[in-house]
């Protein structure tokens, strides 16, 4: 390097690293923190970091051990890659040449953390400054891996190949986008493929891993390359190296989607392959092996590839499902734990679930399940951590088997899906084992057959169902089991069967089945083992799902339980709970309004709700917990509304103040979204559930500005709060209009510039969709109540719902909502929309035709056609489409005075066309007959 260090700013920069990544002297990392803070503001500072990273050896004048200088070297790595990271406008251009000098030479270094951090820079430079920023750096790389000298070091190939993967994997959109007129991946993919001949184990895997980050994406570079990916896996697939093995599962996994036309002639060989590498000693590759199962099982028809060889696969998954001798030492024998307090680190993180989109039908808006799944595969919601980093939260603990998802898991998950997929034979296919282990004497085996038999229960319910009045009392027994982790596992599978209890319509049989399975469950949720607790209540949850109104005789002794559960739970299983009570409050509905059960169920939840404090994350799901037991309890809230809704109300108003706070000062963290979004949803439902004068009085004496604060959410950078925000706004339209009408003049362009599809359509994530959506509904909400105080706006919202409902790119959802949304604004100014109709009449009549009746499509097409009457003559191209949509429209489902006003003004409509189209009869009768006959039964034509 042409630049040289300063000595002494060198030697107290080095000191510092070291402080830095010291554990034991707490009070010299937080010094040394501080100093490296202040030296990120010198112009020279990466040039030293590049320095000290790319040297091997400690320079002259620095007298370190090996030891302590690697450390120093690793510092100098993070803090590297972190001011690329944060600072990369800043970074001089003379700074980033020595940085792209430095990263290749440590590329090849001894150390394998040196050569890792070194493959995370030049992955964040390619991220920061894109391919053309560096272009030298994946040919240099390719060269390295290739050897093409022949003078490469070893450490040199499993760097580069390791920088090629990370740069793939981070930057796989770049190197599939066109450059120049080529694709950098039709150039590297041949040469990713070639590496995986490498004599190297490490680079033969990274060259893999590399390359599956493309195999689930379609692109012309697969394409051409297939064929020799193909004959490349096929001779990998028996190397000697567990991790490329790995990465051989995880291509055909992934091959399953994107070219299964490919597999399909080796289904053969491919099963017995995944079979042997299922059964592995490595948890990681037989995992790997496993997924192969799911993928193909869900796949839209290779699963039927799979029949002729069910009676192989089956007992391989059965016997994978067997907790192995590693995953009970874990468990540790399970004991009665339940007056131990839970470690914070045993809480599952918890998000508050956005206000969901107000759809246009109601079945759209359903939610999906909610109760707990033994071999649920979680999503990642913690970023991955690169190679040679810290993960400053692990405590040291392993994960318990029952939070990992383990090849016992994806074992289960797979019999679940084959089930599905070939029904009977699974059963059968099983059968045997489930009579030889269900009475087993030892747990582990007991409890393998307790999850198939769960496992199965989707798919194969019709032909489990002869057996049941059999297992389901053995079930319950096994609920009284000594040994916790099968009373667990039998929680789950008896919740899977409550749908058959739960709908057995012979009394005598109800009582035999469904109320020991519900009484069983439910004290199952009162444990002396707090796993064994949170399964009852999962389970409970799941039935309550199931069973709905059929519960309601029993619901007494249930409400009683979850008080006793509220006395009981400690901090893990309260949130279980919170699930329990909001699927009761959603299945029952005004039934839970009855003052015996809803005093008691009020008394135990307020109480917990004082205990918590505005800085719990226990606050997301016990106020999304009230928001439907308010729905449920209607104005039997309103005694609990008041200070509720003032607390709502001073927690947005509080977070908002320090996210401004935090806006003017970096030091500041910003506060949790997720306060925001539960307290809006919270305010939705308070709002909903009310008489409306108790309602608008709640509104009226906020000490806070009510309105202000929803004009700041309406506008809040994250996604689910502004969704949340524009679902209360509809509420308030609908419900507390003439407090919420004098701040219109001022939400209504908020409004209008949430509706620009531009920045959502630009976005690429479905989130803004939502948003959107809402923003549409509450729009179709104030016009129904503002009328002709809508007029001001009435032809840009015009313009925004034409842009939605003519875009293919929107989801059907919301063209559905803004076609409503559009039609209301033509109740009140169809004189203003009336010229315009040619523009949208085609695309409003295309979104409407798979929406419900409802009341909102009632005043869309009340108003829709309010506007046809002032410009009959414009609805000639699609005058078809409106008599297909008049005859056909279903209003059995409205409220009378809707009814009554859409038939009168479509009979107006056809009298108007009945006078302008001299040969009426015969454009009738293009119709198809049952149309035909529909007009002329209901309408005078």
């Amino acid at each position: 390097m042409s630049w040289q260090p300063a000595p002494e700013s060198l030697r107290q920069l080095t000191a510092c690293l070291k402080d830095s990544l010291s554990g034991f002297d707490k009070a010299a990392q937080k010094q040394a923190d501080a100093m490296l803070q202040q030296a990120k503001a010198s112009p020279d500072i990466n040039n030293y970091l590049a320095y000290i990273f790319s040297t091997s050896q400690p320079p002259d004048g620095i007298q370190y051990s090996e030891q302590e200088y690697h450390l120093v070297r690793s510092a100098a790595g993070i803090m590297l890659k972190n001011n690329v990271r944060t600072d990369w406008k800043s970074i001089p251009e003379s700074s980033l040449q020595l940085v792209k000098l430095a990263v290749p030479m440590c590329l090849q270094d001894k150390n394998s953390q040196i050569r890792n951090f070194a493959g995370n820079i030049s992955t964040e430079i390619i991220n920061r400054g894109g391919l053309q920023g560096w272009p030298e750096l994946l040919p240099q790389l390719l060269e390295l891996v290739g050897n093409t000298s022949g003078q490469t070091s070893n450490e040199a190939q499993e760097g580069a190949m390791s920088a090629m993967a990370k740069i793939c994997e981070d930057n796989y959109k770049l190197l599939m986008k066109e450059v120049n007129g080529e694709r950098p991946l039709n150039y590297v993919l041949p040469q990713l493929i070639a590496a995986t001949k490498s004599q190297l184990p490490k680079v033969r895997a990274s060259a893999l891993t590399a390359i599956n980050v493309f195999t689930p994406r379609n692109s012309q570079a697969m394409l051409n390359s297939i064929d020799d990916l193909l004959q490349h896996l096929f001779t990998l697939a028996s190397d000697d190296n567990t991790e490329v093995r790995r990465q051989v599962c995880r291509a055909f996994v992934n091959l399953v989607e994107t070219r299964p036309d490919k597999l399909q002639p080796h289904i053969g060989g491919l099963v017995d392959y995944i079979l042997r590498q299922q059964t592995s000693e490595d948890e990681e590759l037989a995992c790997e092996a496993a997924e192969f199962w799911l993928a193909v099982g869900e796949h839209e028809s290779l699963w039927k590839s799979l029949q002729p060889y069910i009676q192989k696969i089956i007992p391989v998954l059965l016997q994978c499902m067997v907790y192995s001798g590693e995953e009970i030492a874990v468990l540790g024998g399970l004991s009665d734990d339940e007056e131990e307090d839970d470690r914070e680190q045993d809480i599952k993180p918890t998000f508050a679930q956005s206000k969901k989109s107000r759809a246009a039908n109601a079945d759209s808006a359903a939610d999906p399940e909610k109760t707990g799944n033994a071999y649920e595969k979680l999503a990642n919601m913690e970023d991955e951590l690169e190679e040679g980093e810290i993960d400053t939260y692990d405590d040291g603990d392993d994960a318990s088997p029952d939070e990992k998802w383990t090849v016992r898991k994806c074992s289960a998950a797979a019999l679940d899906v084959f089930a599905n997929d070939f029904r009977g034979p699974v059963f059968e296919a099983i059968f045997p084992y489930l009579s030889q282990n269900l009475k087993h004497d030892e747990w582990p085996q007991r409890e393998a057959a307790v999850l198939a038999l769960g496992a199965v229960a989707d798919g194969c319910m019709d032909v489990v169902i002869p057996h049941l009045p059999e297992l389901v009392p053995y079930l319950i027994s096994l609920l009284e089991d000594t040994e916790p982790v099968v009373r667990q596992i039998t929680c789950w599978t008896l919740g899977r069967y409550s749908a058959w209890a739960a709908n057995l319509t012979d009394p005598a049989q109800k009582e035999q089945f469904f109320v020991p399975m519900m009484d069983g469950i439910l004290r199952k949720m009162l444990d002396k083992n707090k796993s064994v607790q949170e399964a009852g209540a999962s389970a409970f949850a799941n039935l309550e799902e199931k069973a709905g109104s059929n519960l309601e005789p029993y619901c007494g002794p249930i409400v009683q339980q979850f008080v006793r559960c509220f006395r009981k739970y400690k901090d893990r299983n309260i949130y279980i709970l919170y699930d329990c009570v909001q699927t009761l409050a959603e299945r029952l509905g005004p039934f839970l309004a009855r003052p015996e059960l809803s005093n008691e169920l009020m008394a135990a939840l307020i109480e917990r709700y004082n205990m918590v404090s505005d800085q719990s994350r226990e606050l997301f799901p016990l106020l999304e917990c009230l928001s439907y037991v308010a729905l449920a309890l209607g104005d039997s809230f309103s005694p609990y509304a008041p200070t509720i809704f003032v607390r709502c109300v001073n927690i947005i108003h509080n977070n908002l103040e320090q996210t401004l706070a935090a806006a003017s000062n970096p030091v500041l963290e910003q506060p949790e979204k997720d306060f925001l979004i539960t307290s809006l949803d919270l305010l939705s439902a308070i709002i909903q559930a009310l008489d409306e004068a108790k309602s608008a009085e709640l509104v009226k004496s906020s000490q806070q500005s009510f309105f202000e604060l929803l004009s700041f959410c309406m506008e809040d950078p994250a996604d689910e709060v502004r969704q949340s925000a524009y679902a209360l706004l509809g509420d308030c339209a609908r419900y507390v209009f003439p407090q919420l009408q004098q701040y219109l003049p001022s939400m209504i362009p908020l409004l209008l510039k949430q509706l620009d599809m531009d920045n959502v359509l630009d976005e690429d994530v479905d989130g803004g969709f939502g948003v959107v959506n809402n923003a549409c509904w509450s729009c179709g909400e104030v016009a129904m109540q503002y009328g002709k105080g809508m007029a001001p706006w009435v032809p840009e919202l015009m313009q925004r719902f034409v842009d939605i409902i003519s875009n293919p790119r929107v989801p059907k959802g919301l063209q559905e909502n803004a076609a409503i949304a559009l039609g209301r604004l033509g109740l009140a100014s169809p004189e203003q929309l009336a010229p315009h109709l040619t523009a949208f009449a085609e695309d409003f009549l295309n979104s409407m035709i798979e929406v419900d009746a409802s009341e909102e499509k009632g005043t869309a097409f009340k108003g829709f056609s309010m506007i046809v009457a002032q410009n009959p003559q414009a609805m000639e191209k699609s005058l078809k489409d409106y008599f297909i949509s008049i005859a056909r429209y279903e209003d059995m489902n409205l409220r009378s005075p809707i009814k009554q006003e859409l038939h009168e003004i479509f009979q107006n409509i056809l009298n108007v066309y009945k006078q302008m189209i001299p040969q009426f009869e015969d454009f009738i009768s293009q119709l198809q007959p049952k149309d035909q006959q529909s007009l002329r039964q209901y309408y005078s034509i």
